[in-house]
C-alpha cells in the first residue's frame, strides 16, 4: 500500500494521520472477504466493512468501530425512519495513476455534513476525526478502488436519529455510519446527453426549507416526478421554482448554462445558493476552476426558462450540464417544456472539466 505524505487543497492524500477519537477505532474484519466483481452500476455492489459510531445524549461519542459489512437492527419507533430525522453525504476515492488513493476535496462534505446536521438537530462531530475514521475504512478496503480512470470508490456517511420514540423532539440517540461501493457510471450510457423534463408543478425545494441540506427527504419526494418524466421520454426532471420558472437544479445535480447572454458577453452561469440550491462541491470545483481560467464571464446568478428559451431560439447556448459527485460532469442534450421540445448544442466543455 503507498500513500503520498503531501497536502492538497483539492485531494486529501491518504496520509497516515492520527486523531484521538480515530486512535480509540475497534476493528473488525472480516473473515469472508466478498469476490471483487468488474465495476458494477452504481450503489448496487458494497464493499467488505463499514464504519459505525454511536453517540448518546448522556455518554456523547462512543468508540468509532470498523466492523464486516451487514444489516443493522433499530427500533421500530426510530424517529429517523417515522420523522425523517437523518441526512447524508456522498464523496469519492480515486486511485491515481501512481497507484495513490485520494478523496476529492472532503472537508467541504464533512463541512456540508455539519450544517445538515444542525438542521435536522443531530449531534455535531468533531469533522477532521471523522474522516480519518474514513480513511480508515478506505485503507481497508483499498482493494475495492478500481484501477481505472473513470470510475471510484463511492463512500456514503450517513447520519440518523436511532431515538426510539414516537414524540417529535430533537434525538437523544444518534448513529454516524459509513459504507463503500464501487462507482460506475451513474447514468446508463453517460456518452449520451441526458434529455430533461421542465414541469413546474413540482418543487424540489422551497425558501426557508432544507433543500440546501443532503436529508434523504429531499430525494424521496423527488421520485413520482422523476418516473414521470420518464413517460415524457426524459431520463431526469429539470427542477423550476417560483412563476417566473427559475432553474434549479437538474435531477440530483447542481446545472451550469454556457451561453452568450442578454448583453452580448460570454457567460457560464449557475444558479446562486440561496437556500433552495445544494451546495455541490463538483459545483464549486466547476466555478473555481473556470475563473481562473479567465475565459469567460462566471456568474452565480438567477436563470428562468424564459431566458432559455429565448436563447435556444436565438442559437445563443453553447451547451448546457449538471455536475454532482455521482455523476460527475453529464451533458444536457435537450429539454422538454410546455409540450415543446428543446433542443441543446455541442458541449466543448465538459469532457475537458472531467478530465480536471
Amino acid at each position: 500500500c503507498r500513500f503520498c505524505s503531501n497536502y492538497c487543497t483539492d485531494f486529501f492524500f491518504l496520509s497516515i494521520v492520527f486523531f484521538k477519537q480515530a486512535a480509540d477505532l475497534v476493528i473488525q474484519l472480516s473473515s469472508t472477504p466478498k469476490t471483487k466483481p468488474e465495476v458494477s452500476t452504481f450503489g448496487s455492489v458494497f464493499t467488505d466493512h463499514m464504519l459505525t459510531i454511536e453517540w448518546s445524549g448522556t455518554e456523547g461519542w462512543q468508540a468509532p468501530l470498523i466492523k464486516p459489512f451487514g444489516n443493522m437492527s433499530l427500533h421500530p419507533a426510530c424517529s429517523s425512519l417515522h420523522y425523517g430525522v437523518q441526512l447524508f453525504e456522498g464523496l469519492k476515492a480515486y486511485r491515481g495513476d501512481d497507484n495513490y488513493l485520494r478523496l476529492f476535496r472532503p472537508m467541504l462534505n464533512m463541512n456540508r455534513m455539519s450544517k445538515s446536521a444542525k438542521r435536522a438537530c443531530l449531534p455535531t462531530f468533531d469533522q477532521s476525526e471523522f474522516l480519518e475514521c474514513i480513511r480508515r475504512l478506505v485503507e481497508i478496503d483499498q482493494d475495492w478502488v478500481p484501477y481505472s480512470d473513470s470510475a471510484g470508490l463511492y463512500i456514503r456517511p450517513t447520519f440518523i436519529s436511532t431515538e426510539p420514540s414516537l414524540g417529535v423532539k430533537k434525538p437523544s440517540h444518534a448513529l454516524l455510519y459509513v459504507i463503500l461501493c464501487q462507482a460506475g457510471a451513474y447514468f446508463h450510457n453517460e456518452a449520451e446527453a441526458l434529455s430533461l423534463w421542465a414541469d413546474p408543478k413540482y418543487t424540489r425545494a422551497w425558501k426557508g426549507g432544507t433543500g440546501d441540506c443532503k436529508m434523504g427527504g429531499n430525494y424521496g419526494c423527488s421520485l413520482l416526478a422523476q418516473y414521470e418524466a420518464v413517460d415524457y421520454g426524459c431520463q431526469q426532471v429539470l427542477w423550476l421554482y417560483g412563476e417566473d420558472h427559475q432553474i434549479t437544479e437538474a435531477g440530483t445535480m447542481n446545472i451550469f448554462l454556457h451561453w452568450i447572454n442578454e448583453d452580448g458577453e460570454e457567460e457560464l452561469a449557475t444558479p446562486p445558493l440561496d437556500g433552495i440550491i445544494l451546495p455541490g462541491v463538483t459545483r464549486q470545483s466547476i466555478l473555481e476552476l473556470t475563473r481562473k481560467w479567465g475565459e469567460f464571464k462566471v456568474t452565480e446568478r438567477y436563470l428562468t426558462m424564459s431566458q432559455l428559451c429565448s436563447a435556444l431560439e436565438q442559437q445563443r447556448v453553447r451547451e448546457m450540464f449538471g455536475s454532482g459527485t455521482a455523476c460527475m460532469i453529464c451533458p444536457i442534450g435537450h429539454i422538454v417544456y410546455q409540450g415543446t421540445v428543446s433542443k441543446g448544442s455541442t458541449h466543448p466543455h465538459t469532457h475537458y472539466l472531467s478530465a480536471q
